[in-house]
């Protein structure tokens, strides 16, 4: 039997930990692979992208932190690539500037194995941006430098020249030396660099919880330690440092930066919610306790029925789902519970007669009430309330039940459940995903707890617990603004 034809290795960059900022051809590779040899910085967000039987392996290095060898990571990425698998191999940032995937590139090439390199942004210039610093400035810095804080240990002597750097024209920008920066700073001093130049030292740079601290080369070090700053850091030096507060515009655009929010509704919905999220700021953490089944059911002849209810987003992607031709619905009055539900059938079409503006039940039979209604066919959840079902019964009409999906639970890891759990707010975008998480982390103590409307509240408040935040809006939307809201007054 012949051997396997090599499978190629992609080296991709997943830029500096903002999901806006992972790269198109990133975000391709990512759902196609079969093997992913992943850092330990990697945003939670693009390994979230894999196939669902991808291999994910974690080789990751923080400093002071655990070590895996650069060897063994090497013969991982040859070893999968030898058996013809698709390998991505992911690292934070841009894979060729301090990411050695050079020396991975050269290793896969001499073993006869094709390898792409995908760019990604780099933290160097972007984590300084976030803070509102440019790297080059016209009249204030012409060139800039990259620089490692973090050499080949096995190496007699420095390769950096701390006298061109002294002398350099423009800005320095140090990776992975915070440990280093009382050393740094006194290094370049020495050679001659100002003591008094302006020094920004940025931790998790374009993530929610980036945080920075500014000094001078001579302070720097001790500010920085004061403030408790870690790894990862960029560290910039020169006189740009000095203009991230005249340029705030991180804080202006991203109303929830520095914020982490959990997301516990299905794993297939979560991403729209957590990409609005993320791009207010928010670092999301996505905790999905709750999944939709689908239930395949019989679609009775749509004919006989003068009323349609469809009570949530869900019911309506289902309904077309499950129905051959839109058409099928003509002739009768079709009404959603809710702006979210009506805007989820407008994707496939169809615009709803009557749409209350509250997304509850209750809220759909008042609207309901100056309607005629002989016979009705509710489209909904298997699980969902009968309210709706029992007030067209009472008025005399013959109702029929089309249950099209069920939520189930979702189990959690322990890290997903510690995450949201210590994230600043929890959102819950039905009573199921409080119900399911609930059951899945044991509790909901510790985040502030976002409802989208009064069942998830009163489903919340049977679980023991209060909700600090209820959308005014049901959908959400209407959540996202009554978190940034909130999340204002703190």
């Amino acid at each position: 039997m012949s051997a396997a034809k090599p499978g190629t290795v992609y080296l991709v960059g997943a830029g500096p930990g903002d999901e806006g900022l992972l790269t198109l051809r990133a975000a391709e590779l990512l759902a196609s692979a079969d093997v992913i040899l992943h850092d330990q910085l990697i945003p939670v967000h693009a390994l979230a992208r894999a196939r669902a039987d991808a291999e994910l392996i974690d080789v990751g290095k923080i400093g002071g932190g655990k070590q895996v060898p650069q060897e063994l990571t090497e013969e991982l990425i040859v070893e999968h690539a030898l058996a013809g698998r698709s390998v991505v191999r992911l690292k934070g940032g841009d894979p060729f500037v301090f990411g050695r995937g050079g020396e991975e590139a050269i290793t896969c090439i001499e073993r006869g194995i094709n390898v792409e390199v995908v760019p990604g942004v780099t933290s160097g210039i972007a984590a300084p941006a976030y803070a509102g610093i440019p790297v080059t400035q016209r009249s204030v810095a012409a060139a800039v430098a990259f620089v490692t804080g973090h050499e080949n240990p096995n190496k007699p002597e420095s390769q950096i020249d701390w006298s061109a750097l002294a002398s350099f024209p423009g800005t320095l920008v140090f990776y992975m030396g915070v440990k280093r920066l009382g050393q740094i700073a006194e290094k370049l001093i020495t050679a001659g660099r100002p003591a008094d130049q302006p020094v920004a030292v940025i931790e998790r740079g374009t993530f929610a919880s980036q945080r920075e601290a500014v000094g001078t080369l001579e302070t720097i070090a001790a500010i920085a330690e004061q403030q408790e700053i870690k790894a990862p850091a960029i560290t910039v030096i020169g006189d740009v440092a000095a203009l991230g507060n005249q340029m705030p515009w991180r804080q202006a655009a991203r109303p929830l930066a520095g914020i982490s929010v959990a997301v516990t509704r299905a794993r297939a919905q979560a991403s729209s919610l957590a990409t609005e999220l993320s791009a207010l700021g928010a670092e999301v953490v996505e905790a999905p306790a709750i999944r939709i089944e689908p239930l395949s059911p019989s679609v009775p002849d749509l004919e006989q029925f003068d009323l349609l209810c469809i009570t949530s987003p869900n019911g309506a992607d289902q309904l077309f789902e499950a129905i051959n031709d839109a058409r099928d619905l003509a002739g009768m009055t079709i009404a959603a519970i809710g702006p979210g539900t009506a805007r989820a059938l407008l994707a496939h079409g169809i615009k709803a007669d009557i749409v209350p503006e509250r997304s509850i039940a209750e809220a759909l039979v008042e609207a309901l009430v100056d309607v005629p209604v002989e016979r009705a066919l509710i489209a909904r959840a298997e699980e969902a309330r009968d309210v709706l079902a029992d007030a067209l019964r009472e008025r005399g009409a013959e109702v029929e039940i089309l249950a099209l999906y069920r939520t189930v639970a979702e189990p959690l890891d322990g890290e997903s459940k510690a995450a949201a759990l210590g994230a600043d707010y929890a959102t819950f975008t039905s009573a199921s995903s409080a119900r399911f998480f609930n059951d899945a982390a044991g509790t909901l103590e510790g985040p502030r707890l976002v409802s989208i409307g009064p069942v998830t509240s009163a489903q919340i408040r049977e679980l023991g617990y209060e909700p600090a935040i209820e959308a005014e809006e049901h959908t959400p939307d209407g959540l996202v603004a009554a978190l940034i809201a909130d999340a204002a007054k703190r």
